[in-house]
This record gives C-alpha cells, sequence and structure tokens, in this order.
C-alpha cells in the first residue's frame, strides 16, 4: 500500500477552479473519479488527515499511487466529464448501482418484415420497440392474453422458415393466436398493421381500442351474429384484464419515474416506479455498496447520472418529471444535464403531499425489503468467499490479499491443436470479461510444461509492454522538479487565458492506451503439479516478474504445490480455501477444452480448395458461390477465376497451378467432394 504523502501534491499547484480529479494505482489503472467546485479544497481533503478519512476512503488513498486533475468552466461541464470517465475507466472505488435482477421486456421487432412479439432481456436492438420492465410471470400473462386480440407473431425464426416451406402453420396459427403471415393468411401489410396495433395498445392507448371492440360487438349483436360477438366480448374482457392490471396512481398526464432508497452504514437500495400515463408500467430495484464517503443528495445524484446516462442512449425512455426522495447536488445543473439527453426540460422534484408522496412511499416500501432480502441472499456467499481467501493466504504464506486471481490450464489430445486458457477471479468471484484463450504452436506445444512457460511469457510480456509504455508517457510529460504528473494533472492555478472548460479539456485530456490485457494479479495457479509449477515459475523470472505468486493444484491428489519446493501443502478436505481453487481450476479446464473442440472441429474441415497459397475461407467462399461446385473452379481458367470477388490474377494463377496435372490437387478425384470428418456432413459438391 502506498503512502498517500508521497503523491500529494503541493497545495499551490492545485487550482481553484471546478474541475474533475483521478486517483491511479501504481498499476496506472484510474481508481476513483470525483468532481469538485474547488479543486484545491476537495483534494486537501484527502491528504490533510488520513487516519481520520472512512474506511472506504482510506483503502482508496493508500490503494493510489498518483492523483491528476482536468480544469473546467463550469460545474455542469464537471458533471458531464465526471459521467464520461466513470462509464469509460469503471472505478473500483466509485459507486456502481447494479440492477438486483435481470429484468424481461415485452418487446415487437418493428425492423423485421414480419414483426416478432417476444420477451427480452439484456441489451436492445436497434429496430426493436420495447415496453417494460416487468416481472417475469406478469409479462407472460400479459402476453398470452394480448396474442388473442392482436394475434402478431411470436414464433422464432426457425419455425417461420419451417411453417413457410412446408404450407403448414404452427399451433398458434391453429389456435387463433397468430395470423399465420407464414402461409398467407393475412398480408405482410396486414400483419404490420396488427403489430402497430399492439405497440399502440401496450403504449397506452387502451382505452381507444376497448371502445372499438365495443362497437363492433355492438353491430354484430345487431346482425344477430352472435357468435362474433361472443368473440369480440371475450376479447373486451382481456384488454381490461390487461389494462385494468396497471392501477391507476397518478392523474392520466402523468409521465414520470419515482425514486425511493433505504441505506445503511455499508449499503443502499434503490427502487423506481416507471409511471407512464399515470399508471405503473414497469418496476426496477439496484443495490449500491457505499465505497464512497457519500450523503444521500450525492448518492441520489450518482443515481440519476448512471440510471439515465444509460436511459437516455440506450433507451431513450427518459420522463418528464423525476421524482426524488431528497433533492439531489447540484440539482440544477443535473436538470439541465438531464434535459439535453431528453431533447426537452425535465423536472426533478421531491414530493411533500398528495397522491405522488404516496406513491413515494409505497417504493420506499420496496427498497426496504430490496435491501433486506439482499443481505439475506449475500451474507451466506460474503462470508464463505471471504474465509475462503484468508485461508488461502494464510496456507500459502503470501504477504498480499488475494484480490485476484488467475488459473491456467492447457488442453490438447496427443500433442494436437493445443490450446491453453486464462479465467480470472476477482474478490472471489469470476470476471469473464477478462478471460484469454491461448492458441500454442511449434517448439511450444511439445510438452504441457513448455505450453505453460509459452503462455506466461506471453500474457505477462503483454503486461510489461503496456507498463513501460505507460511509465515513457508519463516520462514526456514531467515536471521539471518534482515527480512526473501526467498530462492531465494541473500545475497550479489555471491561467487566465485558458478560456472556457472545452478548451481546457482539449488542453490536458490525454486518452489511455487500450491494454492488451487487465493489471497482473496477486496469484497465478497453474493446473498440473511440481514441473508446470515450476516452467511458471521460470517464466516469470525470465521477465522480471517479481511481485505475483505462482501455485499449482495437481488432480490426482488436490495438492498444491509451491515453485521449487520437494513437498506440496496439503489443504483440508474441508477447506474453503481448497474448494476455491478446485472451482477455479475446473472453471479454467471448461474454458480450455471449449476451446479445444472449437479449435478441432475446424481442424477436421476437409476440402480440395485447402493448400491453395493465399485462399483464404472467405475468397474460398466467394469462389463456390460464383462457380457452385469445385469441379467447376477445376476446370476454370485464370481468367474465369478472377471474376470471383477477391480473387485477383496471382490467386487465379495460384489456383490454377495447384489443380494443374503436376500440382499439389491436380491428381485427385474430381469427384471427392469437401466433408466435415466430424459430422460426415457434405460440405461442397
Amino acid at each position: 500500500m502506498a503512502d498517500p504523502s508521497s503523491y500529494r501534491p503541493q497545495t499551490g499547484e492545485i487550482p481553484t477552479n471546478p474541475g474533475v480529479y483521478r486517483f491511479r494505482d501504481p498499476h496506472g489503472r484510474v481508481i476513483y473519479v470525483g468532481k469538485a467546485k474547488n479543486l484545491r479544497s476537495r483534494l486537501n481533503s484527502y491528504f490533510a488527515n488520513p487516519a481520520g478519512l472512512l474506511p472506504k476512503t482510506h483503502a482508496m488513498v493508500h490503494a493510489a499511487s498518483s492523483v491528476e486533475w482536468t480544469v473546467v468552466g463550469s460545474e455542469l461541464e464537471s458533471l458531464q466529464l465526471e459521467y464520461t470517465w466513470i462509464k469509460e475507466f469503471k472505478p473500483r472505488f466509485n459507486v456502481v448501482f447494479r440492477d438486483d435482477k435481470t429484468y424481461p421486456y415485452l418487446a415487437v421487432t418493428m425492423g423485421e418484415k414480419l414483426p416478432r412479439v417476444q420477451v427480452m432481456r439484456g441489451e436492445r436492438r436497434k429496430g426493436t420497440r420495447y415496453f417494460g420492465p416487468y416481472t417475469a410471470g406478469a409479462i407472460r400473462e400479459t402476453m398470452d392474453t394480448l396474442l388473442r386480440v392482436f394475434p402478431v407473431r411470436s414464433c422464432s425464426a426457425g419455425v417461420l422458415k419451417r411453417a413457410q416451406a412446408s404450407g403448414r402453420p404452427c399451433l398458434l396459427g391453429y389456435i387463433d393466436k397468430c395470423s399465420a403471415p407464414c402461409v398467407g393468411r393475412v398480408t405482410p401489410e396486414e400483419h404490420r398493421a396488427l403489430a402497430e396495433d399492439f405497440c399502440a395498445f401496450m403504449g397506452g392507448e387502451a382505452k381507444r381500442f376497448i371502445a372499438r371492440l365495443e362497437k363492433e360487438m355492438g353491430a354484430a349483436v345487431a346482425t344477430l351474429d352472435y357468435e362474433r360477438a361472443a368473440r369480440l366480448r371475450d376479447d373486451i374482457t382481456a384488454l381490461r384484464k390487461v389494462f385494468e392490471r396497471n392501477a391507476v396512481v397518478l392523474a392520466e398526464d402523468t409521465d414520470a419515474d419515482v425514486f425511493a432508497l433505504h441505506e445503511d452504514e455499508l449499503e443502499a437500495a434503490v427502487q423506481v416506479f416507471h409511471v407512464r400515463g399515470g399508471r405503473v408500467r414497469g418496476q426496477r430495484g439496484w443495490v449500491v455498496e457505499k465505497v464512497e464517503d457519500f450523503t444521500t443528495p450525492d448518492l441520489v445524484e450518482h443515481l440519476l447520472q448512471q440510471v439515465y446516462g444509460e436511459d437516455a442512449e440506450i433507451q431513450g425512455r427518459l420522463p418528464r418529471e423525476v421524482l426524488v426522495p431528497v433533492e439531489p447536488s447540484n440539482a440544477q445543473d443535473l436538470a439541465v444535464w438531464l434535459g439535453g439527453l431528453r431533447g426537452a426540460k425535465v423536472d426533478i422534484r421531491v414530493p411533500q403531499r398528495g397522491d405522488k408522496a404516496a406513491l413515494m412511499s409505497t417504493v420506499r416500501e420496496n427498497a426496504e425489503h430490496a435491501l433486506r432480502l439482499h443481505k439475506t441472499r449475500r451474507a451466506g456467499d460474503l462470508t464463505v468467499r471471504s474465509q475462503a481467501l484468508q485461508e488461502l493466504q494464510e496456507a500459502l504464506e503470501l504477504p498480499v490479499p488475494l484480490l485476484r486471481i488467475e488459473c491456467y490450464d492447457v488442453s490438447h489430445v496427443q500433442g494436437t491443436n493445443v490450446v491453453a486458457s486464462m479465467v480470472v477471479v476477482e474478490d472471489g468471484l469470476p470476471k469473464k470479461s477478462d478471460y484469454r484463450k491461448f492458441s500454442i504452436t511449434g517448439a511450444a506445444a511439445t510438452d504441457d510444461t513448455a505450453a505453460m512457460h509459452d503462455v506466461l511469457t506471453r500474457r505477462f510480456r503483454h503486461y510489461l509492454v503496456d507498463k513501460t509504455a505507460q511509465i515513457e508517457a508519463a516520462e514526456l510529460v514531467a515536471t521539471p522538479a518534482g515527480p512526473a504528473i501526467p498530462a492531465s494533472v494541473g500545475t497550479g492555478p489555471a491561467p487566465a487565458s485558458t478560456g472556457t472548460g472545452d478548451a481546457a479539456l482539449s488542453d490536458t485530456t490525454t486518452p489511455a492506451p487500450k491494454a492488451k490485457f487487465a493489471y497482473p494479479p496477486n496469484l497465478v495457479v497453474v493446473d498440473g503439479g511440481k514441473p508446470q509449477v515450476n516452467a511458471a515459475a521460470r517464466a516469470l523470472e525470465a521477465l522480471g516478474v517479481d511481485d505475483v505468486y505462482v501455485v499449482g493444484l495437481a488432480k490426482r491428489l488436490e495438492e498444491v504445490w509451491l515453485p521449487d519446493s520437494d513437498f506440496p501443502v496439503i489443504l483440508p478436505r474441508s477447506s474453503q480455501g481448497l474448494y476455491m481453487l478446485q472451482r477455479i481450476r475446473d472453471e479454467a479446464h471448461r474454458f480450455a477444452i471449449s476451446f479445444h473442440r472449437q479449435k478441432r472441429g475446424k481442424a477436421m474441415t476437409v476440402s480440395a480448395l485447402d493448400g491453395v497459397p493465399g485462399l483464404g475461407d472467405s475468397k474460398r467462399k466467394a469462389l463456390l458461390a460464383h462457380f457452385g461446385s469445385v469441379k467447376k473452379i477445376k476446370a476454370a481458367s485464370a481468367a474465369e477465376l478472377t471474376a470471383a470477388k477477391g480473387v485477383g490474377p496471382a490467386l487465379a494463377a495460384a489456383i490454377v497451378t495447384h489443380f494443374s496435372p503436376g500440382g499439389a490437387g491436380g491428381d485427385s478425384d474430381e469427384s471427392v467432394p469437401a466433408i466435415n470428418m466430424t459430422t460426415g456432413e457434405v460440405l461442397e459438391t
């Protein structure tokens, strides 16, 4: 841990202007981003008395090794820049609001020729309209009910193609929950009109459709068509059931998001009700760990930044009014920022009385329940993870806590298609975004120890290259005296000629280079015994990496091996630390096996076009699409081959040479197709 006094800037160097500051760790990663009306006052508060800081702020300033700042022209600009950098760097010590569950949306794929109604989760897609979020049970019931009145396609693309090929609709078409555009019961234009009506109903125009059906039912009764009248009656009942499910809580012209939170000294739970047209259309929740010394207004400000930053750019669902439990910090600037995202005015208000205050109370009760539920569910997992990490640190006699662990495994079949995997665990949880795959060829593929040495060398060589680049970049902008200061660090009050905040940003902001790998781990685990551990240790020693510890987990007796040790470390079978190592090792094995199977499947696909110099997959597909078969490709002249997309004179000459009587493919039987040797599928005819 670094001593904050070692990188504390001089008070006179820090400007008194508004701005945004960043703390970085020894590896150059941004670990905290903050904003301030007065940079000098705010930054001095971190260094004046570190012992008096809150525990997590104390941990942050001791984990950092440098601080830098950027001067801006106003508090609004600092708000915008702070949000941008938090989104870009994802600092570990900043508040991050995480969904307490995955919410499904009712989606209509209006971008397709035949729109489809389906339940979707995850990232949003262009050309698709979304409604919700809903709970899983409610959304299925809503969708099933509405398909009776608006029989829009809900089948997958595969089912649609089979129905079109066979001329028979699927089951939903037979039970009148799909208009069956696949077999021509309705035209694509009529089907799209149904989808538009579906979207209009979900968008709040329910009364119009109910009134229209009631009018049609009256006309059917007048003509004595009682069967049609009965069907329309049932449709009206279904629509009213969906319409009344969302009770009216506010005036019908009210579009608002109602936020409430419940917090303790460590965590906070947030709930929001999405009110559209006076009805509660959806609900979402977040749980946040309070890693910063935040007041409730600060917490509300960061909540709105993160929620609507994503919402405005991806979902486009900003309402006219945002109701919050307390007025956020910088409320006026925040309202201006949100208004810019929405393209219209956004009001941020604290309801004091009436229906809105009553609804706020209901949302707060949901937040209290969500926090209790989160703590109940998390208590066991958090305790076990902490216990496992502490047991490992003590059993291996490591001087540092195991914040990040990387595990490596090599996979092959009798020395062929050799691959390796790297899986990452942070704070006892897998971090799949940092997983890596390695293809191993040449001398490194001769045995497991050579492969392990190659993988560790490649992984940490990239880390050293990135580290050297960061050091050189810092040295280029070093001040004449004192420690190196990054380009975005101010060296005193901003000159009067600096101008607006935009100019300050353009003068001081330097984008960080993209790293191929994340920061180094505290512990490297290899799948294997003493030979694999020693190979990994030699790779790190050759690179000069001396702050990463290495162990191996042997499968046979689940022994933990240390480098250059004659005897393994034996952990008790009931040890949580051993269970964690086993889970990490098994995950690395699974990841390596899946990559090996993928690579082996590609290697076992043979073709008569293999071996042509310069002919890759895309150009091979272009040749087959143009000529239709390998036989016609063999018979084509060089001039004819150049008619295919991407095939030039040199490649055409190489293909002709390959299939000439003296070429590598000239003696092959023309009737032999390309076959996948794993499945037996004929790939080329």
